[in-house]
């Protein structure tokens, strides 16, 4: 099966309620339909540096960012096709460049074990981001259930909604069962709009009719700030205080 490796989008996001999601999907009916796939849980496990370098630029917005992903759509096994993914984004145009592969040798090949079978350009972008950023590892698991909507007319303006956002940093497998600390309120949706162009007037409508207003979020940037970070502020914090005390001591 061929999948498509390059895609060059614009992406905004949206956060939902129930009701809003309804509004815009009787919007949605006349020019949109459901994938193939329907409502499909996705899988991701994301990779950092041992500081959590990729995360905490990406959260100070800066012109150019970047993030490395491995992604299945469905509870992989060895021989599963998953995804690795390198995704940038560089004033606000969002550039992501895929390679499938099995489970087990993307995961080998990103932890440095093995080369990869396949020796394309896609493949050697990822050899230099794993050399350039020395000590990528796996540091979050993420998974969300998600519908995904492609234009009737054959175009390339998609819409997608995300919800039961979960996050784990523990048992960073896609063979695993998904649970985790939700990300969303409960109710809550995440709408994510794909375009290379503008958008349809149709959606601008109704958008603006609701009051639903374009929002800036990472699901990534928010395990980070709502798990993480407050566990390496603890961390230092006491490292402070022992260093305190041991000062205190030897005076």
């Amino acid at each position: 099966m061929a999948f498509q490796t390059v895609f060059k989008r614009h992406e905004m996001k949206y956060i939902l309620t129930a009701s809003q999601k309804e509004k815009i999907l009787t919007a949605m009916d006349p020019y949109m339909q459901l994938d193939k796939y329907g409502r499909t849980t996705i899988r991701n496990i994301y990779y950092d540096t041992d500081t959590y370098l990729l995360i905490r630029r990406s959260i100070e917005r800066p012109a150019y960012k970047e993030k490395l992903r491995i992604r299945s759509y469905a509870k992989a096994q060895a021989d599963s096709t998953v995804f690795v993914e390198l995704k940038k984004k560089y004033k606000h145009v969002v550039y992501k460049r895929r390679i499938s592969l099995s489970e087990a040798e993307a995961m080998e090949w990103l932890a440095k074990k093995r080369h990869c079978h396949k020796h394309t350009q896609i493949s050697q972008e990822v050899d230099y981001f794993l050399d350039y950023y020395a000590t990528l590892h796996p540091v979050v698991f993420l998974s969300y259930e998600r519908e995904a909507y492609f234009e009737k007319s054959g175009g390339d303006f998609r819409v997608t909604f995300d919800d039961t956002i979960l996050a784990r940093q523990e048992d960073l497998s896609l063979a695993s069962d998904v649970y985790g600390t939700a990300l969303l309120p409960e109710g809550m949706v995440l709408m994510e709009i794909k375009c290379s162009g503008g958008l349809p007037l149709w959606m601008t409508q109704v958008l603006s009719e609701e009051r639903i207003y374009k929002t800036s979020y990472s699901k990534y940037g928010t395990v980070y700030k709502q798990m993480i970070f407050p566990i390496l502020q603890k961390e230092y914090s006491n490292k402070n205080a022992n260093d305190l005390k041991e000062a205190v001591c030897n005076a």
